[in-house]
């Protein structure tokens, strides 16, 4: 039976989990009781896979690692054109202001239009300049919202460097009562302001959303220029736990690598992708056509490890641009990679793994195998495993060069 997108969304994070939970017992977190139900929801889309292998449907297995693999996110950032907006959506790319297709502080685009900035590296996440919301009255939210498409955007941040106007709550409150929760109200600090005056207005912002009727109200305070400060990361986690699974997995890895924490995110939703394309190696090894399941494996491989160096931001490019808005030498970063697939994907390397994969099957339970595999598509096993195995130690090496170069640009120690 199809799984449809949707039902795919909803499951992204819970196999990942499972797989940690499972296969990695060294880890020192503590799992909470949201996440021991996040695993045990997970167990539906194995159910889901192991029922399309034992169907012999590969291409719906197929269709959910495309689904993973491919999925697109469009945010908009509404606001005042100016140097904190645009150093906003530079950052949020990975950009500084001196790099091609970084967003200008004095916009080409004209006061009333839409301006769109695509990622230099990942074609499926693009940004939407939007402009301020007008200070008129009387003034009709549904306008403003109609006018530029508020809801075809995955979610909304509401820049502002003042205190927020009373027409800006009327479009958030109008975006809640259509069931958009993925509106967030952001203040923007600039250079010329001081922790006392930021918290001042915050606070200030705040009072005004609860005297407006906003339960609950949050305001995250950004410095634009350095994502990893403030209140940033609470933001990340907030639109990561409110956007549908395929979208909030699309974000993730098209974001800079701005701190350590997030290499581990980064890395974690590339185990889900790795468990669907090893359920893909496992279904092609039980049909019975030479050589095809190593031509796939191959192929599925060299997708998944080169969309995982440009979102690790571990290739040659983006170590460069680090390393100049750092004021680094590049050399420098460049030589704490120890991966060769940081360096470079090639089949070769990849085809080196999976055969070396092959020679040492005993590293993954039998007990997971199992789990993941239909009963009567026992023959699929080594290819699984094998796969699982070659992946996962690809994408565990990248990531740790990625801790190491972040955590240099920082100036902290690894």
């Amino acid at each position: 039976m199809r799984r449809n997108l949707l039902s795919l969304e909803k499951q992204r994070y819970t196999f990942q989990y499972l797989f940690r939970d499972l296969c990695i017992s060294k880890c020192n977190r503590n799992v909470s009781l949201h996440r021991m139900a996040d695993v045990f929801k997970g167990l539906n889309l194995i159910e889901a896979l192991k029922e399309s292998m034992e169907s012999n449907k590969l291409s719906d297995v197929k269709d959910a690692m495309e689904d993973l693999l491919i999925s697109r996110i469009n945010l908009a950032v509404v606001g005042d054109r100016g140097e904190e907006k645009a150093s906003f959506m530079n950052s949020l790319r990975g950009l500084g202001p001196e790099d091609e297709g970084s967003a200008p502080s004095k916009t080409p685009v004209a006061p009333e239009e839409l301006g769109g900035y695509p990622h230099p590296k990942h074609p499926d996440f693009r940004l939407w300049d939007l402009p301020p919301v007008p200070t008129t009255s009387p003034f009709e939210p549904e306008g403003y919202m109609n006018r530029y498409k508020f809801l075809r955007y995955n979610a909304v941040f509401m820049t502002f460097t003042q205190i927020i106007l009373s027409n800006s709550v009327d479009v958030f409150l109008e975006a809640l009562s259509l069931q958009r929760q993925t509106v967030y109200f952001i203040l923007l600090a600039s250079v010329e302001n001081t922790d006392k005056n930021l918290e001042e207005t915050k606070k200030a912002s705040l009072e005004v959303l609860k005297s407006q009727g906003v339960k609950q109200p949050k305001v995250y305070l950004v410095r634009p220029s350095n994502l990893d400060k403030c209140d940033f990361p609470g933001l990340l986690e907030d639109i990561v736990k409110d956007l549908p699974e395929i979208r909030a997995h699309a974000l993730l890895l098209a974001l800079p690598t701005l701190t350590p924490t997030l290499v581990t995110l980064k890395k974690e939703s590339f185990k889900a992708l790795i468990w669907a394309a090893a359920s893909i190696s496992g279904g092609m090894s039980a049909i019975p056509v030479p050589l095809v399941a190593s031509m796939v494996d191959s192929s599925i491989a060299v997708r998944i490890l080169t969309k995982a160096q440009l979102s690790l931001c571990v290739d040659d490019e983006s170590v460069e641009r680090l390393a100049r808005q750092q004021q680094l030498e590049p050399t420098r970063l460049k030589e704490l990679r120890t991966c060769v697939l940081s360096l470079e994907v090639t089949k070769v390397e990849i085809k080196r793994r999976l055969a070396a994969a092959e020679k040492d099957l005993g590293t993954v339970s039998s007990k997971l195998v199992e789990m993941a595999l239909p009963r009567h598509a026992r023959s699929a096993s080594r290819s699984f495993t094998a796969m699982l195995q070659a992946l996962n130690s690809a994408i565990d090496e990248m990531a740790a060069d990625a801790e190491k170069i972040v955590s240099a640009a920082l100036g902290g120690e690894k």
